[in-house]
């Protein structure tokens, strides 16, 4: 009698031990796909050399990359972009909004696709503005933004508006481009202006940008160009370890036509059952919170459809492949 109480006993704590061991295998194969993401990351976190292709390209353009000192000043500018990471990690998500929006009108006015790189650059892909006062993306001064064709006052400022300042980025960089006869002394003469750029041109008698003696900005700028491009369409290569799911995703929005002043763009927002808030988000170019629209001018104004993260990643393709990679993490 007292073996068969042992025996059922024994066959009790074993069935509790299975059963635990069970659960507990069930609760991990249930650990969602963000924990594992988030375990990998851990493990998979190295300090590394950056790697430099044998051959590159850059606006169309040969990068001579075999030349030691255009390779080291290269390396210089990956090595700080791959390890500064909140930065990059901030740039690579906004690319996803912004490039959407920069690379049709690139394409359109006949300009290299790479110089959304410049814009990046620039102002990280936000409306940054500079100590001197140029503003933006794309980082205009007020006077070239007006010569340009972008309207400054008050309560507009075309500077922030992305599709508007894109379109004058390309008219002067076409403009630069048949000044200087290459589009990596263009994007130089974005950074320093065109004529300090021609004085140092005709003084060194060269127009390689490679081989010029620049201001120590300058002769990073291509160089930070270069290495943006490399990072943003490697990430995995470099280091960073993102999702489709975790880019920011565009703001989905329809136009609205105005063609008299707005008093109060509070009220205007509220209309549509928008917080001014979430109106100037979408709107950065509206400077105060009222709009004086000129006889015979007319304006667009960008009306949000949603700011719900759920309905904006709903439709991710493949939310849980590393981005531009193959790895999936689910």
């Amino acid at each position: 009698m007292k073996k068969w109480l042992i025996y059922t006993f024994a066959i009790a704590i074993l069935a509790v031990l299975a059963l635990q061991l069970f659960m507990f295998s069930t609760i991990q194969q249930q650990k969602n796909s963000d924990e594992k993401y988030f375990n990998m990351a851990k493990q998979e976190y190295k300090i590394f050399v950056p790697y430099i292709p044998d051959s590159l390209e850059l606006f169309g353009e040969n990068v001579p990359v075999d030349h030691v000192l255009v390779r080291e000043r290269l390396e210089n500018e990956i090595v700080r972009n791959m390890y500064w990471h909140s930065h990059t990690i901030l740039l690579l998500k906004r690319s996803a909004r912004y490039f959407p929006v920069i690379e049709p009108i690139l394409s359109e006015n006949g300009i290299p696709d790479d110089f959304k790189y410049l814009a990046m650059a620039e102002s990280e892909l936000t409306n940054a503005v500079s100590p001197v006062g140029a503003s933006g993306v794309w980082q205009f001064m007020k006077s070239t933004a007006q010569e340009y064709g972008l309207e400054v006052r008050t309560d507009v400022d075309e500077r922030y508006h992305l599709e508007k300042s894109t379109n004058a980025a390309c008219r002067y960089l076409k403009a630069s481009k048949q000044q200087f006869g290459s589009w990596t002394l263009a994007a130089a003469a974005y950074n320093m202006g065109g004529g300090a750029l021609k004085r140092d041109v005709d003084a060194q008698k060269t127009n390689d940008y490679y081989s010029l003696l620049l201001n120590q900005e300058t002769a990073r700028y291509v160089y930070r160009i270069v290495a943006l491009k490399l990072i943003c369409e490697q990430p995995f290569q470099y280091g960073f370890f993102i999702r489709n799911k975790d880019l920011y995703q565009p703001i989905p929005v329809k136009k609205v036509s105005v063609s008299s002043s707005i008093s109060s763009l509070v009220d205007f927002a509220a209309e549509y059952n928008l917080s001014f808030l979430e109106l100037k988000n979408v709107n950065p170019w509206l400077r105060s919170d009222k709009l004086v629209v000129n006889t015979g001018k007319t304006y667009e104004i960008n009306i949000p459809l949603s700011f719900s993260h759920t309905k904006l990643t709903e439709n991710i393709a493949d939310p849980y492949t590393i981005f531009k990679d193959s790895i999936v993490v689910e």
